[in-house]
C-alpha cells in the first residue's frame, strides 16, 4: 500500500522510475534505496525472459523494501510490446481486434487482456500502460493508428471497457491512455509538442467521451499535447487547467494520474523542471522512463512524497487488483481466442 495515514515524510515519492538493464546494478539498488520512488518501468531493455525478469521486479521492489510497489509495462499488443516471442505470445492491435464482427470484437479484446494478465501475473508486474483510449482522425499523426480500438466514442468506449475488466480480472490494474486524447495530433509527442486546436465542444462530444465513459477506471495516463481551448500555452502533463477543468472536472476522473514519460521532445525545460511541474499540474506521479542516472537524480531532487489524495487513489486502485481473481483456464482462453482471430 501507498500509505494514505501516513505522514508526508513516511511516503514514497511521486515517480516511476526506470532501470538500464536486465538486472540491477549496486548503483541502481542503492540510488532507489534512497530516493524510495513509487515505483517502475520495464522496457524491452529489461525484459528476456520469464525467470530474468521475475528477478528484476522482485530486486526493484527489494530496493525500496515494499512488496507492493507497482511495476508498470507497456503491453497493448501490436506495435507497442515489451514482452516478445519467442519468450511471450504475441497479441494483434487493438485495430485487429476491433476489425472482427460484434459481438466477436468485444470477446477478443477481453480475452485477449486477460491472457496479457496472466503474462504480467506470472512475472510480477501489476500495472500494464494500456488500453489506448485516443480517436484517431484522418489528418492525424500515426503514433496512434493501430493502437486506436475504433474512431468513434461508442465503439471505443465498449472495446476498451473489454480490454480494462479483462486485465483488472487477472489482477493487473489497466492505465487509460493518453487522457484526455491524443488522436487529433499531427505531431508524435515523442519528437515534439503537438497542438490540438478545435473547440470545447467538440473535444467534449468525441476525444473526451471515452475516458468520461470509463472515468472509473483506476489509473490514466496524461498527454503531452497543447489544447488551446483550455490552456494554450501548456501540455496537459504540466497544465493545472487541463487537469483541474478537463480530466477531474469535466472527464471526472479520479483516479491515479500519471504523466506520459518525461522524457519525450514535447516537454520543454529541464527534466528536473518537467517533474516539478507535472506534480504542480495535478500529476499523482511522474513518470520517468530511460534509466539514465544522471536524468533520475535531478528527477528524484524535483519530486515530493506522495500527497494525500494520490496516497488514497493508489490505495483504492491496489484494493481493486487484490479482488479475489475469477476461475482462468489458460489453454481454454488461448483457444478460443485463436478461434476469434480466425474469423
Amino acid at each position: 500500500m501507498s500509505g494514505a495515514s501516513l505522514p508526508d515524510e513516511k511516503r514514497p515519492r511521486a515517480v516511476v522510475f526506470g532501470c538500464a538493464g536486465e538486472r540491477l546494478t549496486p548503483g541502481e539498488r542503492d540510488f532507489f534505496a534512497a530516493c524510495d520512488p513509487l515505483g517502475f518501468v520495464l522496457f524491452r531493455r529489461n525484459c528476456r525472459a520469464p525467470e530474468q525478469v521475475r528477478a528484476l521486479v522482485a530486486a526493484l521492489r527489494d530496493a525500496v523494501g515494499r512488496d507492493s510497489a507497482p511495476v508498470l509495462i507497456d503491453q497493448e499488443g501490436g506495435r507497442v510490446v515489451r514482452l516478445r516471442p519467442p519468450a511471450w505470445r504475441a497479441y494483434p492491435a487493438a485495430a485487429r481486434l476491433a476489425a472482427l464482427p460484434d459481438p466477436d470484437a468485444e470477446a477478443a479484446a477481453g480475452l485477449a487482456a486477460r491472457l496479457i494478465a496472466d503474462d504480467l501475473a506470472r512475472l510480477g508486474v501489476t500495472v500494464d500502460c494500456a488500453p489506448v483510449l485516443d480517436l484517431p482522425v484522418p489528418d492525424a499523426d500515426p503514433v496512434i493508428g493501430d493502437r486506436a480500438w475504433g474512431t468513434t466514442p461508442d465503439r471505443v468506449i465498449r472495446l476498451a471497457h473489454a480490454f480494462c475488466e479483462g486485465l483488472i480480472a487477472g489482477g493487473v490494474l489497466p492505465v487509460l491512455k493518453h487522457i484526455p486524447g491524443h488522436g487529433r495530433a499531427r505531431v508524435d509527442s515523442h519528437l515534439d509538442c503537438p497542438h490540438v486546436e478545435e473547440r470545447h465542444e467538440l473535444l467534449s462530444a468525441t476525444d473526451f467521451a471515452p475516458f468520461r465513459a470509463l472515468a472509473g477506471m483506476p489509473w490514466a495516463m496524461t498527454a503531452h499535447i497543447v489544447y488551446s481551448a483550455f490552456d494554450p500555452a501548456a501540455p496537459a502533463t504540466l497544465s493545472r487547467r487541463v487537469v483541474d477543468d478537463a480530466i477531474r472536472g469535466e472527464i471526472g476522473f479520479d483516479g491515479v494520474l500519471v504523466s506520459d514519460d518525461l522524457s519525450m521532445r514535447a516537454l520543454g525545460g529541464t527534466i528536473g523542471e518537467r517533474a516539478g511541474r507535472a506534480l504542480a499540474a495535478g500529476c499523482d506521479l511522474a513518470l520517468h522512463c530511460n534509466g539514465d542516472r544522471a536524468e533520475m537524480e535531478a528527477v528524484a531532487a524535483a519530486v515530493t512524497p506522495l500527497s494525500t489524495a494520490a496516497a488514497a487513489r493508489l490505495d483504492r486502485a491496489e484494493n481493486l487488483r487484490r479482488r479475489p481473481p475469477a476461475e482462468f483456464d489458460r489453454a481454454a482462453a488461448e483457444a478460443r481466442f485463436d478461434e476469434l482471430l480466425a474469423l
